[in-house]
């Protein structure tokens, strides 16, 4: 790896992944720290191959670099020499969801459900922009309590909508947060990302994933044909109509599902607006969200209902 790429400087290696790294580094032109992608595309293709991969990391850094929206990471720059590509974006702070996967590390329903609405309209935007992220994952959105920031991140393996130059049924991403559609390699749009949105939210609220499997194939199969479990079986004390949204999200045939990423939002804020607060216990990691209506018949939650699914239960509470 060398020290330098064009005008940036690496300072650091902050991760890496099956075809690249993530380092910190600075702008020599104007001092400004930034995170640089790269992608080893010379250790992984040759021939044409090599030239497919060029192409579609520039159709992706393209489509990355156009969108502009508060909750996905900023683009800044891209290139490529050849064997190595690279995208430079605006340098984070905070963690990935990833760490508040596990019992012990759970988020409050509440920043759940702010985090949820965000990550929900961040995707509505690229989605109206063409772009499906194939790849939501707890990884790929960061959060930074004390800055109310909340960063969808890695576009690298997106893909625009443009069937003359994508090559259908190519399986990208993370084979547990995947729709069935995607699973299965067939055609997928927007709704496959609400989806794995979907998955990100029961683990978020659960500390499980819905379907799993020893294998692929028993993975697959559970992703096909298994329903979901209700999460408040899980998490008893789940407002009913935050379980309806999950449930929903994670319906098999996309037509089931949100229709899109603003309606999704619009139904998680308002699910938050309607739980009783409790200040002893929530510490939201956002500025608190408030609702608005969405164009999809969603579940509502009904005046005359506890959100939170009983007169008693604790909704941030897991079974012992």
């Amino acid at each position: 790896m060398p020290d330098r790429i064009g005008p940036y400087v690496l300072d650091a290696e902050l991760g890496r992944g099956t075809m690249g790294r993530v380092h910190r580094a600075h702008d020599s032109r104007n001092g400004r720290v930034v995170a640089i992608k790269t992608l080893s595309l010379g250790s992984e293709f040759e021939g044409y191959a090599l030239d497919e991969a060029r192409t579609r990391f520039q159709r992706e850094a393209q489509a990355a670099s156009r969108l502009r929206h508060p909750d996905i990471v900023d683009v800044l720059d891209s290139g490529d020499n050849g064997s190595l590509a690279w995208l430079v974006m605006e340098l984070l702070t905070g963690q990935d969801l990833s760490h508040h996967t596990r019992p012990a590390a759970l988020l409050p329903v509440s920043s759940v459900l702010a985090i949820g609405a965000r990550v929900a309209d961040a995707l509505a935007h690229a989605h109206d922009h063409g772009v499906v992220h194939r790849d939501i994952k707890p990884a790929n959105v960061m959060i930074d309590p004390d800055r109310d920031q909340v960063k969808v991140t890695d576009f690298g393996v997106a893909r625009l909508l443009d069937a003359s130059r994508t090559r259908t049924g190519l399986v990208l991403g993370s084979p547990t947060y995947m729709s069935p559609e995607q699973l299965a390699g067939r055609s997928i749009d927007g709704r496959s990302d609400l989806y794995s949105l979907g998955v990100v939210l029961f683990q978020l609220l659960t500390a499980r994933l819905p379907f799993s499997g020893a294998t692929m194939t028993e993975l697959m199969a559970a992703v096909a044909q298994q329903p979901a479990p209700d999460a408040r079986l899980l998490r008893p004390g789940l407002p009913d109509a935050l379980a309806d949204v999950v449930s929903i999200l994670l319906e098999k045939r996309p037509e089931l599902r949100y229709a899109d990423g603003h309606s999704l939002a619009g139904d998680l804020r308002l699910v938050a607006s309607r739980m009783q607060p409790r200040p002893d216990r929530e510490a939201s990691t956002a500025t608190p969200l408030t609702a608005r209506s969405g164009g999809r018949q969603g579940p509502k939650a009904s005046p005359d209902n506890d959100i939170d699914g009983n007169a008693t239960g604790n909704a941030d509470a897991l079974p012992g």
